[in-house]
């Protein structure tokens, strides 16, 4: 008897495949407030978007200044983050590191994986 197929199927096998990859040797892992941060500024990056430490200090959702400072120096300190100067010496741009942004190809692979596997 054939299993059923459902559309949450392909997400759950992208989270078994992200779970497996996430075991490999790569990155320190973030916290949950660290990967919310870190989309944010993959999403500013993939937009084409400067993003400065002070605009992330002003994204209220992430909590106070002084908690979103230490999670950006933890972030930088685990190769997630890198800081850019920029034409105001005070102001830092925040971007993603070569290694953050190979982490989500790799995701990208899981998820295309995960709805090829739905095809079979």
């Amino acid at each position: 008897m054939g299993k059923n197929k459902r559309p949450a199927d392909i997400y759950l096998r992208f989270l078994q495949l992200a779970d497996a990859m996430r075991g490999l040797p790569s990155l320190a892992s973030l916290d949950p407030l660290e990967d919310r941060i870190l989309a944010f500024i993959a999403r500013a990056g993939q937009e084409q978007q400067r993003l400065s430490v002070r605009d992330l200090m002003a994204q209220s959702e992430f909590g106070s200044p002084a908690m979103l400072h230490a999670r950006l120096k933890s972030m930088r300190e685990k190769g997630w983050i890198v800081l850019a100067d920029t034409e105001d010496p005070r102001r830092k741009q925040v971007e993603l590191s070569q290694a953050a942004w190979l982490h989500f190809d790799k995701l990208s692979k899981c998820l295309v994986q995960a709805t090829r596997s739905s095809d079979d």
